[in-house]
């Protein structure tokens, strides 16, 4: 276990140990490649050592120190590899730096990983005796089996009513993995299926069944094996659960396949834009909801839910705020004297995924970004539930006041072409009148839609269609927001 009770006299001895695997010693002050392999190949303590290997950082070969001078900025940025997502699953290490006359030491200590094996930037690296090298498929073999012994979370299970036809192989085998893979390893990979899948812990070969990740992220009936994978949205007129539905929908299927669609549906359907004046000639887009913030949100719902549970995962649009909620509180390290700055994983495997597909960028940075997208935007700060044992909930309340929407209309009817920069004659002469008379319309209507437009200056949707790409092209409007819910911005010349 990581301990951080490294001492200078343990230093020291560390300093000039020349013998032992475990322990790497480097003057690079910059080679981050490096460090990931070094850290990725002491994770996996191939040879099952169980005991914690060291880099040292700003130490020769022969144990003499190299001068370096450790910065807060350097250890800030070591303490980040942890947490980039290009060590998959996460490594367990801690960094710590000591001083000496002749220079600075940084120590980072790695803990052998319990769910091996360990990937940085998509190759499994391991120690070969005194230096690190890409694993073979049988080692990587040895790591996959050894993992078996220490399965402990749902998502690692082997979900033992499934077996290997439960599975969308085409979406494993060619949209997956090479996001997961290194290309130059994956020309390579001669290994079959089920090795393939276990090797991105998906398939458990010692009861030769899928696991419960592989069954929700490649499932073709993942709903079948785990009921409660699904999301549910309801769309309420009003501020409460008791008020009539507007709307409903039910996103289920693959995890791969849920994650897509709502993310496309909060863009299209739950997002609202407009333009919100900032002076006589300055305005800004303003949204009810920060799309980044809503998407975050919802992949963290994804990623911590507890599966074992029944409940789907709870997405709710009110009139005046977003609920959304899933089963299962502050797992492990996290709790709410600490949240949410310590974090751990229910389902770290389903957290490596969707790194992995890109609906993670960083570990253990999204709610500090959340806030940052909200106060952005104008919306309050968004309110966390963990006090419940079984859920965690959080509210988003809506970006729209009273005096917004009374700022908008006058500001919008009383604006003319000119006041935009715009000759009402050079578009005349350039587009012809029917494009006048169009724009004329999206300065007091800027909702209308090609076929409305049509209808009041009496010609065809597809005659007034023509006419919008031409100003599009031009650079004289743009669409803001989606086809249904959006507007039209007229752009300052």
């Amino acid at each position: 276990m990581i301990t951080n009770s490294l001492s200078k006299q343990r230093l020291l001895k560390l300093l000039n140990n020349f013998e032992s695997e475990l322990i790497e010693r480097t003057v690079s002050t910059n080679d981050t490649d490096k460090y990931g392999q070094v850290i990725c190949a002491f994770s996996n303590d191939l040879h099952n050592y169980a005991q914690n290997g060291i880099l040292l950082i700003g130490v020769k070969d022969n144990g003499e120190l190299s001068g370096f001078k450790a910065t807060d900025k350097f250890l800030q940025n070591l303490g980040g590899l942890r947490s980039d997502g290009n060590i998959l699953p996460q490594p367990i290490l801690s960094v710590k730096a000591f001083s000496f006359e002749k220079g600075d030491v940084v120590v980072i200590e790695i803990m052998p990983s319990p769910f091996p094996p360990v990937r940085y930037k998509g190759k499994t690296w391991i120690r070969v005796g005194p230096r690190k090298a890409v694993a073979s498929e049988m080692e990587e073999r040895v790591l996959i089996e050894r993992r078996s012994a220490n399965v402990s979370m749902f998502d690692m299970r082997p979900c033992m009513e499934s077996s290997l036809k439960d599975l969308d192989l085409d979406l494993f085998l060619n949209f997956y993995l090479p996001k997961a893979i290194d290309k130059s390893l994956l020309k390579k990979d001669k290994r079959e299926i089920k090795e393939q899948l276990a090797a991105l812990r998906f398939y458990n070969t010692k009861y030769d069944r899928p696991t419960n990740a592989g069954i929700l992220l490649f499932g073709k009936n993942s709903e079948y094996f785990i009921p409660g994978s699904y999301i549910q949205y309801v769309k309420f007129n009003g501020q409460s659960v008791s008020d009539d539905v507007l709307n409903e929908k039910k996103f289920s299927g693959s995890l791969i396949e849920i994650l897509e669609k709502v993310e496309s549906f909060i863009d299209d359907a739950v997002i609202e834009q407009r333009p919100v004046p900032t002076s006589t000639l300055r305005e800004k887009i303003k949204k009810n909801y920060p799309n980044w913030a809503l998407r975050e949100l919802m992949m963290n719902a994804v990623m911590h839910r507890d599966y074992e549970s029944n409940a789907p995962i709870k997405f709710y649009q009110f009139d005046d705020h977003i609920l959304i909620s899933n089963a299962g509180g502050l797992y492990g390290k996290a709790r709410p004297e600490n949240f949410p700055d310590e974090n751990d994983y229910r389902n770290p495997t389903l957290a490596e995924a969707m790194k992995v597909l890109g609906y993670v960028n960083r570990f253990n940075r999204g709610i500090a970004r959340v806030r940052e997208e909200l106060a952005e935007n104008g919306n309050a700060d968004a309110v966390f539930d963990f006090k419940k044992m079984t859920s965690f909930s959080v509210i988003v309340k809506k970006c729209e006041t009273s005096e917004e929407r009374e700022q908008i209309a006058p500001y919008i009817l009383g604006k003319t072409l000119e006041e935009f920069g715009i000759s009402s004659e050079e578009i005349r002469n350039k587009f012809g009148k029917t494009s006048v008379d169009i724009l004329e319309i999206l300065l007091s209507e800027p909702q209308s839609t090609a076929t409305e437009i049509a209808g009041m200056i009496k010609l065809t949707a597809r005659t007034v269609e023509k006419n919008i790409s031409k100003l599009k092209a031009a650079g004289i409007i743009k669409r803001i927001g989606s086809n249904k819910t959006g507007s039209w911005l007229i752009l300052k010349h």
